[in-house]
């Protein structure tokens, strides 16, 4: 039971802050841009990856995409971290770390409404 609840909990985390970081480069927020910008992404590049960044946060909730959404949302992050390692951010790379190890644990624990 307070796994479940754990899971609902990280779920919903996660599913926040996808929908805010999707949404805000899906309508070219200037920081998404700049960050974006650094590593020669254009305008509708960026809005492309919002675009599938909210795709993500929606398939998380629902058991049956539930893995194809972290899925997405990791491979995402995970892409985010070699860009940045590629131009030497560490700082950066430190940030997305842990949303791409929350993931991951959520894939661990599962969908809360998972029925065996």
């Amino acid at each position: 039971m307070i796994i479940k609840i754990l899971s609902s909990i990280l779920i919903l985390f996660a599913v926040f802050m996808g929908v805010k970081h999707g949404w805000n480069m899906l309508t070219a927020k200037p920081e998404m841009l700049e960050m974006f910008g650094k590593w020669n992404f254009s305008k509708n590049a960026v809005g492309i990856n919002g675009a599938v960044t909210l795709l993500a946060s929606v398939l998380i909730l629902f058991p049956k995409t539930f893995v194809w959404g972290n899925f997405l949302m990791a491979a995402g992050i995970l892409m985010i971290i070699c860009l940045q390692l590629l131009h030497k951010d560490l700082r950066g790379v430190a940030i997305e770390i842990p949303f791409l190890l929350l993931n991951l644990a959520i894939i661990y624990l599962q969908h809360p409404l998972k029925t065996n």
